[in-house]
């Protein structure tokens, strides 16, 4: 079975649970190819793409797998040296980590939605770039739950603006294309970590409200 997936995600979530799924299908083999590019599924030969934003192919079928958060947070010591931003629109004092082309970061607030375009200490395509220049204390990044829980949870990143949640519509989903049957090799991966994740992934226990 060949598998596309986000190279973060599936270094830190699907590479990890592939032992307990293989053993459960013995006879199944995983072709796991991990880029943050999209992939033509047809043109690559995949059975199966995992994916981290809104699906725009309607050639595709799309199963939800697991609800994304964001949160926004800092290292201790970044907070420390700068001060703890009280709302959305004290970041224009911050330096920011972004990842390219997400620099302006939309708040729900009890006044509706607010946008602030954030100031670019740095900008990286990769994820665990942002949360580890974060974690290093370059600045104030916003993350997926799913990629910074850890820090989060050891104490190297402090989720901050708690009653500022980001305007996010992502989710990790399941697609292939809908020219071809579900086959069963499919159908049982697609199952397994939709049973994996669920609607309250691990990544989020204990997390604040996210």
């Amino acid at each position: 079975m060949r598998v596309a997936a986000p190279a973060s995600f599936g270094r830190m979530h699907l590479i990890p649970a592939l032992d307990d799924f293989l053993q459960k299908y013995p006879r199944l083999r995983v072709d796991m190819h991990l880029s943050d590019s999209v992939m033509d599924m047809v043109e690559g030969g995949f059975d199966i793409a995992i994916r981290d934003a809104e699906l725009q192919d309607s050639s595709l079928i799309a199963r939800k797998l697991a609800p994304v958060s964001r949160i926004v947070c800092a290292s201790p010591d970044y907070l420390m040296k700068f001060g703890e931003p009280q709302s959305p629109q004290d970041l224009a004092e911050h330096e920011c980590v972004n990842l390219m082309g997400l620099e302006t970061w939309a708040f729900s607030t009890p006044e509706g939605q607010v946008s602030i375009k954030t100031k670019n200490r740095l900008r990286t395509d990769n994820g665990e770039a942002a949360r580890d220049a974060a974690v290093s204390g370059l600045g104030i990044t916003f993350s997926s739950t799913w990629c910074c829980y850890q820090q989060v949870q050891r104490g190297e990143l402090v989720q901050i603006l708690k009653g500022y949640p980001l305007v996010s519509n992502t989710a990790i989903w399941a697609v292939y294309p809908s020219s071809r049957l579900l086959a069963p090799k499919v159908r049982v991966f697609i199952d397994y970590f939709a049973e994996r994740f669920g609607d309250s992934p691990y990544w989020d226990k204990g997390l604040n409200k996210l």
